[in-house]
């Protein structure tokens, strides 16, 4: 059963910045806040699935003001107890219809968390709020990995992507919906526990007709932060799509 934080209730949050601090250290967060910074050009951003803050406070800090949406009240209770959290403003509602005041020159979405949209026409909904939220110039960030396909043989649909002596995760994909899941088979002081998230993966062409039913066009897109160029061989990719500026 999955209560009203979604997927990252108080049990996911709770060892949520622990299981992912990779992501924290300074050498993927600087990067990411480098980029948003000048994407925000002295504006404000809106940040969805702003979860713990990984990206929000630090960009914060650099005097950029953030606002966030995100579903888990859970995760952004761990959010509020960090430096700073308290001056973050969050709207707690699924980032795909969840509105809130103003206009910002920059949204963005980190950490392939576009994915937590199980569907297609979720993920339009999000390009249209978001071209709703932008001011006109205003920029919609998307990083988010290139499906692994590659490593599908034929009547194999799972992709392993962690090993170590007390964890074990793994992605099921279904390539003819689009639907994954990542799963996760914990031990903890001798414990076994099993969860599974879902996900639908998406290609960058099919991103760019989102953002052109939205009303936003293409403007960039990296294999990285550093904006490194996405070729046929990049794992991921950052897209950013502008608004225009009407005469």
């Amino acid at each position: 059963m999955i209560d009203q934080d979604g997927y990252f209730g108080e049990r996911v949050a709770a060892r949520y910045d622990e299981s992912s601090a990779d992501m924290a250290d300074p050498a993927v967060v600087e990067p990411i806040v480098d980029a948003l910074v000048r994407l925000a050009d002295g504006g404000r951003a809106l940040e969805l699935g702003i979860g713990t803050g990984r990206i929000a406070l630090p960009l914060a800090a650099r005097g950029v003001p953030v606002h966030g949406i995100d579903l888990s009240r859970a995760m952004v209770a761990r959010l509020r107890e960090k430096p700073g959290g308290d001056a973050v403003g969050v709207t707690i509602g699924d980032f795909a219809t969840t509105t809130v005041d103003g206009a910002f020159s920059v949204a963005y979405l980190v950490f392939n968390t576009i994915m937590n949209l199980t569907t297609q026409a979720a993920q339009v909904a999000c390009f249209r709020n978001v071209a709703a939220h932008l001011q006109p110039g205003g920029r919609f960030v998307i990083e988010v990995m290139m499906p692994d396909l590659r490593r599908l043989p034929p009547g194999q649909d799972a992709v392993p992507f962690h090993a170590s002596e007390t964890r074990w995760a793994y992605d099921l994909y279904d390539v003819a919906t689009q639907s994954m899941s990542s799963n996760y088979v914990e031990v903890v002081n001798g414990r076994g526990g099993f969860r599974s998230i879902p996900f639908r993966y998406v290609w960058p062409a099919e991103l760019d007709l989102m953002a052109q039913l939205a009303g936003l066009h293409l403007c960039d897109r990296w294999a990285d932060w550093h904006g490194a160029p996405f070729t046929s061989d990049s794992a991921q990719h950052v897209s950013v799509w502008e608004k225009p500026v009407l005469p």
